[in-house]
């Protein structure tokens, strides 16, 4: 019998992170706990306006979700998820966190790390970027500065200055950069900034336009740099519609539903001939644990939530310096730094 408990956390970051669409100081998270006969798996979500996900939300979907896992056993996964999928719905994020917490425990009780029984090796997969958040552009060379060791350096912009502040940033690494507009830019803006921004050594633009803008389909064919989709692929039923209007996908597992739908939306990009990154959210190790699983199959991630974070509530997957070191633990790799949850 699979036991639920769910608990809010807040997350210092160590800087304010401002996008184009606001700034977090405190990020709000949520975790889940399943147990079963003496083994824990964790998952989390983190919330967002943007996507209409709140603490008393998904704490409210979570514990809904309590009366369909009681009667289940952890190692039937197939079930678990699909009693899941089926009692959350749309609710993509609550999804996320107790997928998150299913897989864990589901390898937990196997007594290997996820990673392995999906056959997948751990020294695989891309290196980390670390991500910039837009601030002035002396802070920013401030920021990239505090973390020299991160191989790459994702940018955001969606402001008024965006080629000044790559400008400056370049004068101080030779490292590649990687920029994320955020929907904050127009057809003309992505296509203009596309050349100058491949000078400045730019590996690719994610999301330039508004998630249905038409003008994707313009951008691709005129930008001097590749183009990603994050807002305009969130769930599975997107991926389709991401071929022809972009070059790649940014997959995030509280978007999409969590590591099951992760994993499908990556063989269906594969088939299109999509390049595939996957992202994370400011989340704690409970999220970025549960990302590393599938790093292995991706051609580029962007998994710096953590290393944001002031002080974390969790240990598991260390990502520093781009690079991933996994415990030597089954499941996710996870522990609650205070201890599990109280059982309900």
């Amino acid at each position: 019998m699979i036991d639920l408990a769910v608990r809010a956390f807040a997350l210092p970051l160590r800087h304010p992170f401002t996008i184009s669409r606001g700034t977090v100081e405190v990020q709000d998270t949520v975790v889940v706990q399943l147990h079963e006969e003496g083994c824990f798996g964790y998952g989390e979500a983190t919330t967002n306006p943007y996507y209409g996900a709140t603490v008393e939300s998904l704490t409210r979907r979570i514990s809904a979700a309590a009366p369909l896992l009681r009667g289940m056993a952890a190692d039937d996964l197939d079930a678990v998820l699909a009693a899941i999928g089926s009692g959350l719905g749309d609710d993509t994020f609550a999804r996320c966190a107790l997928d998150m917490a299913a897989h864990d425990l589901w390898a937990k009780r196997h007594d290997r790390p996820l990673h392995r029984l999906w056959g997948l090796d751990p020294a695989a997969g891309p290196a980390s970027n670390y991500t910039i958040g837009i601030d002035t552009p002396e802070r920013m060379v401030q920021k990239m500065a505090e973390v020299p060791e991160w191989p790459i350096y994702k940018i955001k912009l969606g402001t008024d200055r965006d080629l000044e502040i790559i400008r400056e940033l370049r004068r101080h690494t030779n490292k590649p950069f990687r920029v994320d507009a955020n929907c904050g830019w127009s057809v003309k803006q992505a296509i203009d900034f596309s050349g100058p921004l491949a000078d400045l050594g730019v590996e690719f633009i994610e999301q330039p336009l508004a998630a249905e803008d038409p003008g994707m389909k313009e951008v691709r064919r005129h930008s001097a740099l590749p183009v990603f989709a994050d807002e305009s692929c969130g769930v599975e039923a997107d991926v389709d519609s991401c071929a022809g209007r972009f070059h790649g996908i940014n997959i995030k597992l509280v978007k999409c539903g969590g590591l099951a739908p992760a994993r499908r939306m990556i063989t269906r990009a594969r088939e299109l001939g999509l390049d595939v990154m996957c992202g994370c959210m400011t989340e704690s190790s409970v999220g970025i644990s549960a990302l590393a699983q599938i790093v292995p199959q991706l051609d580029f991630v962007d998994m710096d939530g953590a290393a944001l974070l002031a002080s974390d509530i969790a240990s598991g997957v260390v990502v520093e310096g781009g690079l991933r070191r996994y415990p030597d633990r089954p499941g996710t790799g996870v522990e609650l730094l205070d201890g599990p949850l109280p059982l309900a």
